[in-house]
């Protein structure tokens, strides 16, 4: 698949908490304007790719954007790995000739319909024996495992033990999310800057995770338009190629206790094959849009991804390391963590924007750059994009 497959459109809708909108408003909305910057029409799409199987379903989008004929749909459900997995499948689909151009969105209301708060306790168990839901609610919730930051932090916990890992690193991870931030209109937390005393005081949620290393809860969504690069040099925006694109998953998948190394994650699997069919190192990259929906996750996968030794991440974030200009410039939008939190598909629509060179916070002249997902109990994914086709 390398080099055959092209992003050339991107929309978004406002970050926010109360959208005022449903589920399928927004993913309209930012549906339309992916077309429209891909200098398409509606009608020009012929396959959808969802990131979620909560999400809305690729035939009821299709009805609602009067799509003429569907020739290709398929739900990549891996969790806020979904979306940088899907780039795969859509990929996979052009080149196969299943569809000529392919819509990927998705919208949630993560602030005003689903936050974690305001999520019940399971009422009966689960039967389905391999269900990710039915081993979270049968097995760890009643170990008083409720929530991801809980889960995590048991890989976490011991991350800190093994490897001398320490709230500075996580606090550096903070601290450049919410200073690029406020490079970015589109930002959540734009005008809202951060100190490393605001930082450390915020309250313990689940050791270690402090507040501050917990990602937004907003509303809005994202979408993206692929087709061949054939076909995307005669489109108005420079194209985005997807040199290479994997997925990974640790096993059992669905069961983190059962791992002979639960810090052996998904990203520790897919990265390796992704630069191989890219032909290129982590070295090679100008920046990295990694999933950070803990800051602690950031850590983990900087070292899965190859940008740093196993280990070695604490020393890595340092003295600027992630700022633009630094030596691999991270989420420069402000991420999950203080621009908004859209399933990951945001760090998607923003290395386009880098690589298109029409950022807010422009790396310099970058070329190539590698998003990450993070979803369930560790599954991973990872795209590496070029600037051109």
């Amino acid at each position: 698949m390398k080099g055959q497959a092209c992003i050339v459109g991107i929309g978004e809708t406002a970050f926010t908490r109360g959208s005022g909108c449903s589920v399928m408003g927004l993913t309209v909305e930012a549906s339309l304007q992916a077309i429209r910057d891909a200098g398409l029409a509606a009608t020009d799409i012929d396959g959808i790719v969802c990131p979620f199987a909560r999400s809305i379903f690729p035939e009821a989008l299709a009805a609602e954007l009067g799509i003429a004929e569907l020739a290709f749909a398929s739900v990549s459900d891996m969790g806020g790995a979904g979306p940088v997995a899907a780039l795969q499948v859509a990929a996979m689909a052009l080149i196969s000739g299943a569809a000529r151009s392919i819509l990927v969105p998705y919208a949630w209301n993560g602030y005003s319909e689903t936050r974690t708060s305001q999520r019940g306790l399971p009422t009966a168990p689960r039967r389905a024996q391999y269900s990710m839901t039915a081993v979270t609610e049968n097995y760890l919730m009643p170990q008083g495992l409720f929530t991801p930051v809980q889960n995590y932090a048991l890989l976490v916990n011991l991350h800190r033990l093994r490897y001398g890992t320490t709230d500075a690193a996580a606090a550096e991870v903070a601290l450049t999310c919410r200073l690029h931030a406020q490079s970015n209109p589109r930002a959540f937390m734009r005008g809202r800057g951060l100190t490393i005393n605001e930082y450390l005081s915020s309250p313990i949620i689940a050791t270690p995770f402090r507040k501050l290393d917990c990602s937004l809860e907003t509303d809005g969504g994202c979408a993206l338009v692929l087709t061949l690069a054939q076909r995307a040099r005669d489109l108005p925006q420079v194209p985005v190629t997807v040199m290479a694109a994997a997925e990974g998953r640790p096993m059992p998948a669905d069961d983190l206790c059962g791992r002979d190394d639960i810090l052996d994650i998904g990203l520790s699997r897919a990265a390796p094959r992704a630069f191989d069919v890219a032909g290129i190192s982590p070295a090679d990259v100008d920046f990295a849009q990694i999933y950070d929906c803990f800051t602690y996750v950031v850590l983990l996968q900087l070292e899965a991804a190859g940008f740093c030794g196993i280990g070695e991440s604490k020393d890595f974030v340092q003295d600027g390391a992630l700022h633009i200009g630094g030596r691999l410039p991270v989420n420069t939008h402000g991420g999950l963590l203080s621009e908004a939190h859209i399933g990951g598909m945001n760090h998607i629509t923003e290395a386009v924007r880098q690589l298109r060179h029409r950022a807010d916070l422009q790396v310099p002249n970058c070329e190539i750059g590698v998003v990450t997902g993070w979803g369930h109990l560790g599954d991973g994914a990872i795209a590496i994009l070029r600037r051109g086709a």
